[in-house]
């Protein structure tokens, strides 16, 4: 059985001999060169036949794989999701500074679209005991339209009242129970009247109507009056549209490759069309904006946690059914790519801290928040405000609700922190319903919008993406000052998409090193124990020589790209030793030793799931390219332990994806980088089981941008015809034009470059 280079140079090591071999070579094995210290690299790695040589040294035995956590299940919505409260204000402030930037762009928000007239139409007025509803519709962007009804209470105020937005939540506004389901609601306690009961959410609106606050409910999309994207695909997209799969010349959808490359979803206009409600009540004229308030139920609650995560105008909330730290929201329009990557629902509810915020506990996923979730809003309330200011309810007598029990509570904390000034408690009274023509917005005076289906959801992608392009194309810098604000917005975007910088601590576990007359080669891995990633490393040098100018290379297949079929060094690893370089060639996730298969992968890990839908795997789990950008990074940061002189990056043969970011991330601790692009561009990609793929990347500039975030430091990009001009404009701006240079190929030339 034939050996491998790494088994033979292990059972040398062994056998404690010197490492100096008498080998009998005949000169047609040899071609000889000019350059002799070339050829002892290459006579040192054939210091038996060829034939002998089967695959790359490895680190780990063949039958092992890294000890890495990654490697375990990924994570689902319905997993575990604490909140670990930071040590101090300061760190909590950071924190939560990162969070609200997470939020706004998985929604799609970094940078907030314009806000386009909203053409509000508010009309049909009926009159009710104690309250008034009118009919709502205004365009949250140019031809979509948000409707809802507007409740207020029946006798004005001498002064602006508060305004109160009431997200519903799945089932619609509209959703009435069953007379048997009411029946089983008032006998449990759950509901105290027939008429009120049966119609929950428009309960809640009258209420808060009658105790002085202006409230509007507005639809969730495909409920009710909100037709131009149907609920089967807002809420209910089980298999791939022809047209999700198909570029199309006219623009693209929901759920589309495009659409996820750019950071569009149901979630994120749903969350755009409540900040554009909130635009709406707080322009009344008997509203005050200064007392804004938000509430809602199950979906409605998502709504309420990440409007007040990210809308300062909002001073007091109560999200109920979604703060906990178990499942974290089901459906589509709960769910963004990016969004709850080392987060979730209760971190994000804590955002709204100081203000006051409560909620209840239910016999359902927030059944734990009494023992794993409050105690940790109380502790940052209490660092940074008031701990009295938040607060959950425990009712796990009841099931899923927002029923007559949990609203009671809402009216409570809405009287004390809206400063109503009324009887505490607050007792909600019946109503008689409301029948249809009172509650449907559309009619024949008021017609529907015939614009609907896929042309529709292509003019919204359309309209995100003009948007966001004319904003973040008023970026490119031209000079120092505008170089500033270009990295402010595009850096942080590209640091939540690939959530990682260089590890403060790195762990090396040395595997053995050996010696032949020519080549150290140390075998070891490296462990970054923040993320639970174990890397495997050789490091490669010449003998006697220390470690002075250290190359990092990376590749799609990790470290046997190096070697030739017989396990010999290939051209570029030969030059860069023969240069005297030491040369760092680690496996990155799913290449090399963690992938028995061998070869570079095409398709990344997804959750379990019939669903298709990218966020449910990358709400909650980085991308490969991401992982893979931080391993590099953790690379990087172990080269900085060994104190080499200087450290450079060398990417080729489909390492740019990852290796882009992590020189951009890297910064100074890089001194020189090498990327071979082969023309790579995001934007190609058509599935999000791509290896490559990476949601939000064209959006923000895709490849170019992310080379150009390198700026000012020195880089060499190869397989570009020429500079991507946005690489240009930004190291000029940066007065750094001299730092970037283009080649034709990775010739000696590059190399030589590389390693000085």
């Amino acid at each position: 059985m034939r050996d491998s280079l790494s088994t033979f140079l292990a059972r040398l090591a062994s056998t404690g001999r010197s490492s100096k071999l008498t080998i009998t070579l005949k000169p047609q094995n040899l071609i000889l060169r000019c350059n002799v210290r070339y050829h002892l690299i290459l006579l040192a790695w054939t210091i038996f036949p060829a034939s002998a040589l089967a695959e790359a040294p490895r680190v780990l035995d063949p039958q092992t794989l890294p000890a890495d956590e990654r490697l375990g299940e990924l994570k689902t919505l319905n997993d575990h999701f604490p909140f670990i409260v930071p040590n101090n204000a300061g760190a909590w402030y950071a924190r939560a500074e990162q969070l609200r930037r997470r939020v706004l762009v998985a929604s799609g928000l970094w940078p907030m679209p314009e806000k386009t007239p909203l053409n509000a139409v508010i009309y049909g007025k009926s009159e009710h005991d104690g309250f008034t509803v009118e009919k709502v519709y205004f365009e949250s962007l140019p031809g979509h339209f948000v409707t809802g009804l507007l409740f207020r209470p029946s006798q004005p105020a001498s002064t602006p009242s508060p305004g109160v937005l009431s997200p519903h939540g799945h089932g619609g506004r509209m959703q009435r129970h069953s007379e048997a389901e009411i029946k089983r609601q008032i006998a449990q306690g759950a509901e105290h009247f027939v008429n009120s009961g049966q119609t929950p959410k428009l309960a809640r609106c009258v209420q808060l109507a009658r105790m002085g606050c202006v409230t509007f409910i507005f639809d969730m999309l495909g409920y009710a009056d909100s037709v131009q994207i149907p609920h089967a695909v807002s809420h209910r997209h089980q298999d791939p549209r022809p047209e999700e799969l198909e570029p199309n010349k006219d623009g693209w959808i929901f759920y589309s490759p495009d659409a996820d490359l750019r950071l569009q979803s149901i979630m994120g206009l749903q969350t755009w069309n409540a900040i554009r409600s909130l635009d709406f009540l707080a322009s009344l004229r008997d509203v005050d904006p200064k007392r804004l308030a938000v509430t809602g139920g199950s979906g409605g609650g998502t709504q309420t946690i990440l409007l007040g995560a990210i809308d300062d105008r909002v001073k007091v909330s109560f999200p109920n059914g979604m703060v906990s730290t178990s499942m974290q929201g089901g459906c589509y329009c709960e769910n963004c790519n990016l969004l709850r990557i080392g987060t979730g629902n209760v971190e994000l509810a804590a955002l709204f801290a100081p203000k006051p915020q409560a909620m209840t506990a239910a016999d359902d996923w927030t059944r734990d928040m009494m023992s794993d979730g409050y105690p940790e809003l109380k502790w940052i309330y209490a660092m940074i405000g008031d701990e009295s200011d938040v607060y959950c309810r425990p009712m796990l007598h009841f099931k899923h609700n927002y029923n007559y029990v949990t609203r009671a509570t809402m009216y409570q904390w809405m009287n004390r922190h809206l400063e109503l000034g009324l009887d505490d408690p607050v007792i909600e009274k019946d109503f008689e319903p409301l029948d249809e023509d009172q509650t449907t917005v559309w009619t024949e005076e008021h017609p529907a919008p015939t614009d609907v289906g896929i042309e529709h959801e292509r003019k919204v992608c359309r309209w995100l993406d003009e948007q966001a392009a004319a904003q973040l194309g008023k970026l490119v810098p031209a000079d120092a000052e505008s170089w500033k604000e270009f990295r402010q917005t595009f850096g942080p975007a590209w640091q939540v998409i690939f959530d990682q910088g260089l590890p403060e601590e790195i762990a090396y576990e040395s595997k053995g090193e050996v010696t032949n007359d020519q080549i150290v080669i140390a075998r070891g891995l490296v462990r970054d124990e923040a993320r639970g990633a174990e890397l495997p490393l050789l490091t490669l040098r010449g003998a006697g020589r220390e470690p002075g100018s250290v190359v990092i290379w990376s590749t799609a297949a990790g470290k046997e790209s190096a070697f030739d079929q017989q396990g010999r060094p290939g051209r570029l690893l030969a030059k860069m030793l023969d240069q005297g370089a030491t040369v760092m060639l680690p496996d990155l996730l799913q290449q090399g030793e963690f992938n028995q298969g061998g070869g570079a992968v095409r398709e990344q890990r997804l959750i379990d799931d019939p669903r298709s839908y990218s966020a449910f795997t990358f709400g909650y789990n980085r991308t490969l390219v991401a992982e893979r950008s931080a391993d590099l990074l953790s690379i990087i940061a172990h080269a900085i332990d060994q104190d080499a002189e200087s450290i450079a990056l060398l990417a080729t043969d489909g390492a740019a994806p990852w290796a882009a970011p992590a020189a951009a991330l890297a910064g100074k601790a890089l001194d020189r980088v090498v990327v071979s692009t082969d023309g790579f561009r995001f934007a190609e990609i058509r599935s999000y089981k791509d290896a490559n793929f990476v949601p939000g990347s064209v959006k923000y500039g895709d490849l170019p941008v992310l080379l150009a975030l390198r700026a000012p430091q020195q880089m060499t990009l190869v397989g570009e015809s020429e500079l991507p001009a946005i690489v240009s404009q930004v190291y000029s701006a940066a007065d750094a034009h001299d730092a970037v240079r283009h080649a034709a190929t990775v010739d000696d030339r590059t190399i030589n470059w590389l390693v000085k």
